[in-house]
């Protein structure tokens, strides 16, 4: 009896530290936002998680959604520049760690998508050819930004384009233009690498794809 209680009293930190107590603090950070922002509409779906410094900037209003079992882990925050702005999460979408998005019309995220660390999402770019203002000065062009499901964003990515269902964005690249469906992207700026789609709907003239003179070879009389 004595060894079963001091078994139980060795994983009590354990429980605590790793399970019981990160579920506490999500709640106790969920209230402090809802509590921040009476002004904005921000909505968690049943089971979502938020890990220490998870953080939504909100000065003006917006919507913030997120549906079941999307997981926050560490450091992650969200940026919202107007009443209009929209950001929302599918279910089972999971940001790994320093997570940013900074947003001044909509970001929206499928089921299952991934963002890995230190990776950033924006729905904006700097003006800056116009020498006789700062850059500061010139505003932003912007465009609402589409992670389809299960998309896979890894580590340190900057992504100001929309990315395709299922296509998975490699370390450090530089997302500007639309990535497609079921399509490895990588580099800066990206560009697609190889496709593992379905047969004959991937990007001309990439691994997987179909090449033009393949398709014409095999359409011929």
């Amino acid at each position: 009896m004595g060894s079963v209680l001091f078994a139980k009293l060795r994983r009590l930190p354990v429980t605590i530290g790793y399970f019981r107590g990160p579920l506490v603090m999500s709640a106790l950070r969920k209230w402090w936002v809802l509590l921040r922002n009476p002004h904005a509409d921000i909505r968690f779906g049943e089971g979502t998680y938020l890990g220490p410094g998870f953080s939504l900037h909100m000065p003006f209003g917006g919507t913030f959604i997120t549906g079941k079992r999307v997981e926050f882990r560490r450091n992650f925050r969200a940026e919202l520049a107007r009443r209009d702005t929209r950001i929302v999460f599918g279910n089972d979408c999971t940001c790994t760690y320093d997570v940013l998005m900074q947003c001044t019309t909509t970001i929206e995220l499928g089921q299952r998508c991934q963002v890995g660390q230190a990776s950033i999402i924006l729905d904006g770019n700097h003006r800056f050819r116009d020498i006789s203002q700062p850059m500061l000065e010139q505003g932003y062009d912007f465009q609402e930004i589409k992670i389809s499901d299960d998309a896979v964003i890894t580590s340190k990515c900057t992504i100001v384009a929309s990315i395709g269902e299922r296509a998975f964005i490699g370390a450090n690249a530089v997302v500007t233009q639309p990535i497609p469906a079921y399509t490895v992207a990588a580099g800066t700026p990206a560009r697609p690498v190889e496709y593992f789609g379905p047969p004959g709907q991937g990007p001309e003239g990439v691994p997987g794809s179909p090449r033009l003179g393949t398709e014409r070879a095999t359409n011929a009389p």
